[in-house]
């Protein structure tokens, strides 16, 4: 009696419009339909209608893209609540930190959060990168998604230093200080790099003049910072990550041990 009753609740549920709406193929547990259920399905399709064995084994993937790739939803979300209370001024910028330290409900939890995910972040990008050149992941035909996820390295390191300057305290200032001089020596886009003169770098303008806003440290270096952290770097690196994913889905899933 109550089998028959499930059933019928089953039955009503998947013909009804809203059902049919949602999942346009049959649910029956078959390989044609899983496939045409996940493809047809907004919620679903992102999601692989198959999965290899060994993707999904800890001591082969490491987990580590999903990891990273949680830090940075973490990274998004406290930054986004960090931008509550900080004002890019560098009259208000350390004062705005104190004050969500100390003044702020949990102010103190957010901003350690964002701190640790992004050391959090680096770590496990690195051990990725590590993880996918030991077992020959990069190889054919994965070599368009392995220059991505070095860009994807780059960006992370990137989001890091720029990230650095904001509680515009002394370690952050002479830190980033050290970290400008050395653009000086870029290839092409340092005036004391390599190919300099050919390309005709100036010390006004380099790639340390474009990240100071001028000659020293200053509130220019701030706001640049500030723009590069919030919104240029985590666009990019998004668009990026999108990319990513999808590749990895055209190329077969996650390449199988060497």
């Amino acid at each position: 009696m109550l089998k028959e009753r499930l059933k019928r609740l089953q039955r009503t549920i998947v013909e009804s419009p809203v059902w049919r709406s949602m999942f346009r193929h049959d649910y029956r547990d078959t390989q044609r339909n899983r496939v045409l259920m996940i493809m047809a399905n907004v919620w679903l399709h992102l999601h692989p209608p198959k999965v290899r064995r060994h993707a999904i084994r800890i001591r082969f993937t490491w987990c580590m893209g999903g990891i990273t790739f949680l830090f940075f939803l973490v990274l998004t979300v406290t930054g986004v609540v960090l931008m509550f209370y900080y004002r890019p001024v560098a009259e208000y910028a350390y004062a705005d930190m104190k004050y969500l330290q100390f003044d702020v409900p949990f102010g103190m939890l957010v901003r350690n959060m964002h701190r640790w995910a992004a050391h959090g972040m680096v770590l496990s990008v690195w051990l990725h990168m590590f993880r996918v050149f030991m077992t020959g992941s990069y190889k054919a035909p994965r070599e368009f998604n392995w220059v991505v996820g070095v860009i994807l390295l780059t960006l992370t390191l990137l989001l890091s230093f720029t990230g650095y300057l904001l509680p515009w305290d002394q370690l952050s200032i002479w830190a980033v200080t050290v970290g400008t001089n050395m653009a000086r020596a870029t290839p092409l886009l340092g005036h004391e790099g390599p190919f300099a003169e050919v390309v005709g770098v100036t010390p006004r303008y380099d790639a340390r003049a474009f990240l100071l806003g001028g000659t020293i440290v200053g509130p220019p270096t701030l706001l640049r910072f500030y723009v590069l952290h919030c919104i240029f770097l985590p666009i990019l690196a998004s668009v990026l990550m999108i990319v990513h994913f999808w590749r990895i889905r055209k190329d077969g899933g996650i390449s199988g041990p060497l």
